[in-house]
C-alpha cells in the first residue's frame, strides 16, 4: 500500500511498430499523462513507454523498453530497457537530477531559418564568441546524452559498433547507424528524383564524401558527438571554392569575426537537399550560429513539418 501510494500511476504505455505514426486515439485517451511527454513518445514510436508519476520526485518517471535493432545483420533481436525522469522534457536518469539545469531540453522547435550575419548586433557577437569558447564548450552540460545513449546503444564503443553498419550514400561509401538507414536511404531516392532541378544535380555531381560514424567527443567538450552515434553525416564537396563550411575551420582562419562571413561567402547545398532531409527527419547545421555547413543530423524529435521541394 506504501509503494501505492509513492506512485501516482498513469498508464501511457504504447506499442508501435517503426515507422508508422502513432494513431492519436491511442495516447488521447490517457488524460493525465502530459501531451508534451505524449509528443516526445511519437518521435520513436517502436519503443515501448511507461509513464508514472513519482510523488516523492514530483517528476514523472518514464520506463522506455524496446528491441536491440540488428536488423541489418544476422544477429537475433534482444529486449532492452531503461528508466527516465521527464525533468522538464530532458529525459535524465535519477541520478542526474539534482543536475537538470546545466541540461538543454530535448525537444524544441527546430530553427529552420538562416539568420544574417548582418544583422547581428555588437551584444550578439559578443554572446556568440562567449558560447563558441572553449571555456563555455567544456564546462556546459549541453544535450543530454542519455536517451540517446539507450536509444543507440552508445554506451561504449565497442557496444555501439554492433549496430554501425556500412552502406553508400549517393555512391559514397559511409557507415552509420542501423537505426537510421531506411530514413537515409529515403533521403538518397528523394534527392535522386530530384536530378532535374540544376542545384541537386550539381550537389551530386561534386559531392567528394559522406562521412557519417566517427567515435569522438565534440571539439572542446566531454560529450561525445553524433557522430559517434551513427546518426550524424557529413556532406562535403570536392571544392570549396574559397567558401566557408565550418565555423572551427573559419574561425582558424578569420580569428573572432568568423560568425560575421557573408551567407553567400559560405558553401550551402541546395535548398532542396536540405528539405528532402529534413522530411526524413534531419535537421541541417547550416541553420546554426556556430554554424556547420556540410553537417546533417537525425533528430526526428526538433523537425517541423516542412513540405518537399
Amino acid at each position: 500500500m506504501k509503494k501505492f501510494l509513492s506512485l501516482l500511476v498513469v498508464s501511457c504505455i504504447s506499442v508501435f511498430i517503426f515507422p508508422q505514426p502513432i494513431p492519436s486515439k491511442v495516447l488521447s485517451s490517457h488524460a493525465f499523462c502530459p501531451a508534451e511527454i505524449k509528443k516526445f513518445m511519437s518521435f520513436y514510436p517502436d519503443l515501448e513507454y511507461s509513464a508514472l508519476f513519482d510523488i516523492e520526485m514530483n517528476d514523472w518517471k518514464i520506463e522506455v523498453s524496446g528491441d536491440l535493432f540488428f536488423e541489418r545483420t544476422a544477429k537475433p533481436k534482444s529486449k532492452k530497457s531503461a528508466v527516465f525522469y521527464w525533468a522538464d522534457g530532458k529525459m535524465l536518469p535519477k541520478s542526474e537530477l539534482a543536475n537538470k539545469d546545466k541540461y538543454w531540453i530535448l525537444q524544441y522547435t527546430y530553427n529552420n531559418v538562416l539568420k544574417d550575419p548582418k544583422t547581428l548586433t555588437s551584444d550578439e557577437i559578443e554572446r556568440i564568441k562567449e558560447f563558441g569558447s572553449p571555456s563555455n564548450r567544456k564546462n556546459t552540460g549541453g544535450t543530454p546524452m542519455f536517451f540517446f545513449d539507450f536509444l543507440y546503444s552508445a554506451q561504449s564503443r565497442a557496444i555501439i559498433e554492433e549496430h554501425i553498419i556500412k552502406t553508400t550514400f549517393l555512391g559514397k561509401p559511409t557507415k552509420i547507424h542501423e537505426r537510421i538507414y531506411t530514413p537515409l536511404k529515403n533521403v538518397e531516392k528523394k534527392i535522386l528524383a530530384k536530378t532535374g532541378i540544376p542545384e541537386v544535380k550539381e550537389f551530386i555531381d561534386t559531392l567528394k564524401s559522406a562521412d557519417a560514424y566517427y567515435w569522438r567527443e565534440i571539439a572542446g567538450t566531454s560529450r561525445k558527438s553524433f557522430h559517434s552515434y551513427g546518426i550524424a553525416i557529413d556532406v562535403l564537396p570536392k571544392k570549396l571554392g574559397g567558401k566557408a563550411i565550418y565555423w572551427g575551420w573559419e574561425k582558424e582562419r578569420s580569428g573572432d569575426k568568423w560568425m560575421l562571413v557573408p551567407l553567400e561567402k559560405r558553401w550551402t547545398p541546395s535548398d532542396t537537399v536540405i528539405k528532402i532531409f529534413e522530411s526524413e527527419g534531419f535537421i541541417w547545421g547550416g541553420y546554426w550560429i556556430i554554424f556547420d555547413n556540410m553537417h546533417f543530423e537525425y533528430h526526428p524529435e526538433l523537425v517541423k513539418n516542412t513540405p518537399d521541394s
